[in-house]
Formats: C-alpha cells, structure tokens, sequence
C-alpha cells in the first residue's frame, strides 16, 4: 500500500481539533500507541501496540525528504511477521510511545499525536488508491495544510524514531 504523508510540529492541540471539527472531520478515537522499531538492513519495521487492538508489524519505506512525501508500506499480523522475518527476537532500535487522536476527512487520516519525550504533533496520511491518485492526495495535504495553518509549526522530514535517535533515545547495540 501507499501513502502520502505531511508532519509537523502542533502549536496549539486545542485549536487544531477545533479546526478538524469545523471543516467537518470525524472523530475517531484517541489510542495509546507503542511502536517497537527493529534494527533492520533496509527500509523500517515497527511493532504497534494499541489498547484493545491486535498488535500489527509495520515494514515501510519512505524518503527523509522534505514533507509531504510518498510512503510505501505493508502490514503485517504477528503470524504473518514472524513467518516473513523470523523466529529470532529482532534486535530493538528504539520504542516511541505516543497519546493518537484520529480523525477522519475524506481519505485523509489527521493524527494529534503527543509525543513522549518529543511533544506535540499533527501528521496527515492520505491513502493512495484506484479513487485516490498520488496527485489527489498531494492536493488533498495541500489543503490542509492551508486549513491548519495557524497551529503548524515547523514541517517534519522525519518519523518520531528519528527525533527519538537525535535526541539521544537509543537502546543499546543488541539491546532489547
């Protein structure tokens, strides 16, 4: 699957879901999430683990280019991870723990996200698909971006493991 992706750092969290009200997103739910991201050769694997969900592994590939920006991903179910990497415990690079409120507006999911030990961010996610084309969703971000205007601080050209790594949050080399 794909998708186009656009983070920034959030201003004011109250603002902005008054924002995403008005311009008629749908509230969705607020989740706690921990990703678990492995060391692997190439691309990204995350483990998420969301209250009352089933755990999911995330492969993904993505450039660290200026937002917004295409993203390539499949996800997997814990059967499905361990028939596709392996029994072995894969060696953890960091875990990111996260407060997500989700909207919805149209094909764009809008993401509030309080970061730990990071702060507060707004990510929009348009899936790519036969009814969306990679020019939509640039277009539909676009938009948006316009819309959240007051409360975006600086765009983000990272994911949250990133910041996490620049910051110092590294396990150990072979850590788990």
């Amino acid at each position: 699957m794909h998708n186009v992706e656009f983070k920034a750092e959030l201003r004011d969290l109250p603002l902005a879901r008054s924002i995403a009200k008005a311009h008629g997103a749908a509230f969705i739910d607020a989740v706690e999430q921990t990703d678990t991201y492995f060391r692997v050769p190439a691309g990204r694997l995350k483990k998420r683990e969301t209250m009352g969900e089933p755990v999911e592994y995330i492969f993904y590939d993505r450039s660290d280019r200026s937002p917004p920006k295409l993203s390539h991903f499949t996800i997997y179910t814990e059967a499905q991870a361990t028939a596709r990497f392996g029994l072995a415990p894969m060696p953890v690079w960091l875990v990111v723990k996260k407060v997500r409120e989700i909207y919805l507006l149209g094909n764009v999911r809008i993401h509030l996200d309080t970061v730990e030990k990071l702060g507060v961010f707004l990510e929009f996610e348009a899936l790519v698909g036969t009814n969306h084309s990679v020019a939509a969703c640039n277009r539909s971000l676009s938009d948006l971006r316009e819309i959240f205007a007051p409360v975006l601080g600086e765009p983000i050209s990272c994911g949250y493991s990133d910041l996490l790594d620049l910051a110092g949050e590294v396990a150990p080399l072979g850590g788990g």
